[in-house]
């Protein structure tokens, strides 16, 4: 069973930063892209950063200039640094990553969340 587990969430200071994790367990075949979304309360779920197998990357434009995304492939995991944080970016975000559990099509796999939280 593949399990994506998230952890790094939590209260931060506007200004300040903070890094998430999420690391794929389990087992499977291949891991494609793998990224990060975001939900604040009365709002639609929305893509902040995204992370291809081979390294391309994109964001939202909310975030650029501000957040970086990044994966350790050896260690099935994908981190989101995130720099000068607003009070905006409160959320709960999720990881997503599409895994291929055998050869075949990839599914879309979800993270549990983690809270965010930027106020003084």
């Amino acid at each position: 069973q593949v399990q994506l587990v998230e952890s790094g969430g939590g209260l931060v200071q506007p200004g300040g930063s903070l890094r998430l994790s999420c690391a794929a367990s389990g087992t499977f075949a291949a891991i494609y892209d793998m990224g990060w979304y975001r939900q604040a309360p009365g709002k639609q779920r929305e893509l902040v950063a995204r992370i291809t197998s081979s390294g391309r990357t994109n964001f939202a434009d909310s975030v650029k200039g501000r957040f970086t995304i990044s994966r350790d492939n050896a260690k099935n995991t994908v981190y989101l640094q995130a720099n000068s944080v607003k009070p905006e970016d409160t959320a709960v975000y999720y990881c997503n990553a599409a895994i291929s559990v055998f050869v075949g099509p990839a599914a879309a796999y979800w993270g549990q969340g983690t809270q965010v939280t930027v106020s003084s």
